[in-house]
């Protein structure tokens, strides 16, 4: 059975991506709060699939089944069994749990993990008259979550997370997250329309990134969301939706964006990354030395994701490209330059200090996002 009444959901993301997911959601009509780990929203189921469509920077949607204080064992398990599971689990509905712990006086995560299910299935036993259950049907993953002896009980809706948008198959050294990659092309300088050029560009995820953004491709079209097989989720409406977002994707939209590597290899990934997100030759790449670029447009950005020499052995050579990206900035000066880099020294090697930065973190990397506005020729 299927309904619109409205949920609590949250839309989880990495730190310092919370706001931007929080005004994605708000641009989908739907309101949100950012907060520590995402943003949060009331919404209807629709709503909710809709999010899981089209949010570019974000890693899960989640189902919030319920909150309480849980400083024992006993108080989680007779949380968890207080909350209507039977509302959303079917009988035959499989629910793994999963579990993390953060600041809390419960720090033992499998046993949060067993607690939890032992709860769900107790609640269940009760209101479907059963002593067992074979969890054969779809999947209704159950996240428990303990920060400040506080639990928080979800359903997570995406499935696989969200950064794997369906195109991406093969990796090159060090690839960027996706979700991360769509944060940088929003915070750039560069707007649909206007010349993009990733000198730097290795199997093309800024690229794509940008590109789908420019074409009005849903980041989540070609891929399945578990919410997808909920029973208590509108399926027509949800199919309606997925309809709409197939109709509004238009490759021919895209123009004006490049890319390079000096690694062949890498630029054959990113031509086949295209490809699988729907772009085959809509983005013109080449095999090419950065400082050998030549954009045909006199005003643009150049956006990139340059080494960040974390081997010492690494980071002269680092340094030796930083600033000859200072030199190309300096031979294309209607170029605004943004970049990530975990790398102290950057405007040091690069020649100047930058206008904006911003703390995001690259994996396990703590780095800015710095953006170099275009400057005029001195003299």
């Amino acid at each position: 059975m299927t309904n619109s009444k409205p949920y609590e959901w949250l839309a989880t993301a990495a730190f310092g991506l919370e706001g931007i997911v929080a005004n994605e959601l708000k641009h989908m009509g739907i309101d949100a709060r950012a907060e520590n780990g995402g943003a949060r929203f009331t919404a209807a189921p629709e709503q909710a699939f809709m999010a899981n469509l089209w949010l570019r920077c974000a890693d899960r949607v989640l189902l919030v089944v319920g909150r309480f204080p849980a400083t024992t064992f006993d108080q989680l398990f007779e949380g968890v069994r207080a909350l209507p599971w039977a509302d959303y689990i079917p009988e035959d509905g499989r629910f793994p749990v999963r579990g993390r712990c953060a600041r809390s006086t419960l720090m033992s995560v499998s046993d949060c993990q067993a607690i939890t299910k032992k709860a769900i299935v107790e609640k269940l036993k009760t209101s479907y008259r059963r002593t067992w259950f074979d969890e054969s049907g779809e999947t209704y993953a159950v996240d428990v979550a303990l920060h400040g002896d506080v639990a928080q009980v979800t359903l997570d809706a995406s499935g696989t997370a969200l950064n794997r948008r369906g195109y991406r198959t093969w990796n090159g050294e060090a690839p960027l997250r996706e979700t991360l990659a769509a944060a940088l092309v929003q915070l750039a300088p560069w707007r649909p329309g206007q010349t993009l050029v990733d000198p730097m560009c290795g199997t093309g995820t800024l690229l794509i990134e940008a590109a789908m953004r420019m074409a009005d491709r849903a980041p989540g079209l070609t891929r399945p969301f578990d919410c997808e097989q909920w029973r208590f989720m509108p399926k027509a409406e949800m199919a309606r939706l997925r309809e709409e977002a197939n109709a509004r994707f238009g490759p021919e939209k895209v123009e004006g964006i490049y890319g390079s590597d000096i690694d062949p290899e890498a630029v054959e990934l990113a031509r086949r990354h295209l490809a699988q997100a729907g772009l085959a030759g809509r983005v013109p790449l080449e095999v090419c030395d950065m400082r050998d670029i030549q954009p045909d447009a006199p005003r643009g950005t150049f956006l990139l994701n340059p080494p960040y020499g974390e081997r010492l052995s690494d980071r002269k050579a680092c340094e030796a490209l930083y600033r000859d990206l200072g030199l190309l900035s300096r031979r294309y000066p209607g170029f605004h330059l943004a970049c990530i880099t975990s790398h102290p020294g950057f405007e040091r090697c690069y020649g100047r200090r930058a206008d904006k930065k911003r703390r995001f973190y690259n994996g396990r990397l703590e780095c800015e996002f710095m953006t170099f506005f275009a400057r005029k020729k001195e003299g």
